[in-house]
């Protein structure tokens, strides 16, 4: 069962935390990996590339000669796809790009992801997030103090003061615990829990 130590905002060891090997001592399969950071990249697709069909494209109502007779080929619109200003034959019409995923599929891999960052030493537990008031610049200086770089802070509930504090800072993402998923936690370097956060963390994936 791996344990880690537990920290307070002022980078000073509180405790320790042992962790549920089920959950954060999972081996890492990177096809899993790849295919539910796709499933999160596609759901996330805003799919509304669309261009217009020669039924929407506005003019054309009159033919624009006669059929037989000028020496010109025949032509009933100036809407058709073969002209300039024409519709758009097969063009992207809006749609969505999300597939399905067993859900078994979608918590294992969450657990590979953890349990990564666990092994890779980019993952920290602190006791808790609290600020008293929004202040980016002491959001910062924490951030400074651990040293971390691109982060991503995982809250057990929402907290307006904490979430507003880290904004505007780049490379700095703060969301609650039902919103973890796959694909942030691979894309940020550092993953930031609190003590709660684990809790239900591992309430519900230990299900």
């Amino acid at each position: 069962m791996p344990t880690v130590d537990v920290y307070n905002m002022q980078k000073e060891i509180v405790g320790q935390l042992a962790l549920r090997d089920d959950i954060f001592n999972v081996p890492a399969k990177i096809p899993v990996l790849h295919q539910v950071v796709l499933y999160h990249l596609a759901k996330r697709r805003a799919g509304t590339a669309k261009t217009k069909t020669r039924a929407e494209v506005s003019g054309g109502g009159r033919k624009p000669w006669r059929q037989k007779g000028t020496g010109r080929a025949r032509a009933g619109s100036i809407r058709s796809p073969l002209w300039r200003g024409g519709g758009i034959i097969h063009g992207p019409q809006p749609r969505s790009y999300a597939f399905k995923l067993p859900k078994k599929v979608r918590r294992l891999a969450l657990k590979m992801a953890l349990s990564q960052k666990l092994r890779d030493s980019e993952l920290t537990v602190l006791d808790q997030l609290q600020m008293e008031r929004i202040s980016t610049k002491e959001f910062v200086t924490m951030m400074k103090r651990f040293e971390w770089g691109k982060t991503l802070f995982v809250i057990p509930q929402s907290d307006e003061v904490v979430e507003k504090s880290a904004r505007n800072i780049p490379l700095v993402r703060v969301i609650r615990w039902e919103g973890l998923n796959v694909y942030d936690i691979l894309n940020y370097h550092h993953l930031v829990l609190t003590q709660e956060t684990v809790q239900r963390i591992e309430e519900f994936l230990g299900r």
